[in-house]
């Protein structure tokens, strides 16, 4: 996602809520959004393989990797791109920042 006027940063959860190496998801407007926390940072990505739509945050994540539960699409959670097939297109990413104890997602 890039940076607008219009972009606010919106709390999705609290820093020790999500283990490292573990995933929450948060529904921001219409959007079911991905956070993943990965030594120690966090990074946040629409939680859909762009292959068939599957939930990526059901899926095993090793290191900064997701993979799609459905097909074996694997994905960077650092860039949303696509590191196996099926997929073919990158899933989109967020921003995010800490404030306090609040991890934030980049949301316009």
């Amino acid at each position: 996602m890039t940076g607008t006027a219009a972009q606010r940063f919106v709390t999705v959860a609290t820093v020790g809520e999500i283990p490292d190496g573990g995933v929450k998801v948060a529904r921001l407007d219409d959007r079911e959004i991905a956070i993943f926390h990965v030594a120690g940072r966090y990074y946040a990505m629409d939680d859909v393989c762009t292959h068939d739509g599957g939930p990526l945050a059901e899926g095993v994540l090793e290191d900064h990797v997701i993979e799609c539960p459905r097909h074996g699409a694997r994905f960077d959670v650092r860039t949303g791109v696509v590191l196996a097939m099926p997929a073919t297109a990158p899933v989109p990413i967020y921003s995010v920042r800490i404030e306090g104890d609040a991890v934030q997602v980049a949301w316009s």
